[in-house]
This record gives structure tokens, C-alpha cells and sequence, in this order.
């Protein structure tokens, strides 16, 4: 249980953050742009796609036809997909937790070609490639 201390020190971060940087006023998918933009106090407007969102990543239109702002302004959250994502994260260009975006980064990473993995791949295969695995 939450003492009334602990709510009202809550409280105040949650104010001071808010009065430190935007909090989102509207939020909506546009399918003309495959985007959801989010638009802020400050008059700025961001926009991401949702593929690249953990949470979102296989969102359908549908999933996306409801967007809800908390009453912070700091918090989106989309019921159909019950995923909620944190505005100054957001902008900060965090768009999942950290394991999840470093195997999205190893993913991405794993699918590049140079000449040089290239090589490696050329000179494994004169060995004989990859070792099987054994069964234990």
C-alpha cells in the first residue's frame, strides 16, 4: 500500500516533470503518412512509425483507430494493443525497453553485407563451414 507521503512525493515529481518539458495535447494514426503523430503543448508535432515501437511493432489499423492521452500529457497508451509508451522517452528516441531495442539493433546489425564478412563467410566455408552441432 501506498502511504500519503509517498502519494503526494508522486505527486510533485509528476508535476515538475511535467512542467519540465511537453506533454502531448493529441494523438492519432495517420494512414496517409503510415505514422502516429503526436501533437505537443509547445505547438511542436512528432511522429514515428509504429513497426519500429516495441509494443506496436505488427499493429493493425485497427489496433491503431484509438490513441489515449493520460492525463499527464506524458503517456499514450493503446488499448487494443494494451501498450502504453512514455512521451519523454519518446523523445529521447527510446522506443522500447533496452533489451528489446538491442536485439532489434543486433537484428539489423546481423542482416549487414560487407566484403569482409563476405571473406569470412568464403574462408568457413573452404573448412567446411559451420560445425555441427551435436546432440548431448
Amino acid at each position: 500500500m501506498v502511504s500519503p507521503d509517498e502519494f503526494d512525493h508522486a505527486n510533485r515529481r509528476a508535476q515538475s516533470r511535467r512542467e519540465a518539458g511537453p506533454t502531448a495535447v493529441a494523438a492519432r494514426y495517420d494512414q496517409r503518412i503510415h505514422r502516429v503523430r503526436v501533437v505537443l503543448n509547445n505547438g511542436l508535432e512528432i511522429a514515428f512509425k509504429p513497426r519500429d515501437v516495441q509494443g506496436l511493432e505488427t499493429a493493425t489499423l485497427d489496433d491503431l483507430s484509438i490513441i489515449e492521452i493520460s492525463p499527464s500529457g506524458l503517456g499514450l497508451h493503446f488499448p487494443k494493443r494494451d501498450a502504453d509508451l512514455y512521451l519523454p522517452a519518446l523523445l529521447e528516441g527510446l522506443l522500447g525497453s533496452g533489451p528489446w531495442m538491442a536485439a532489434r539493433l543486433g537484428a539489423h546489425g546481423g542482416m549487414k553485407r560487407s566484403p569482409a564478412k563476405a571473406a569470412a563467410s568464403r574462408k568457413n566455408g573452404q573448412r567446411g563451414g559451420r560445425p555441427r552441432k551435436s546432440v548431448a
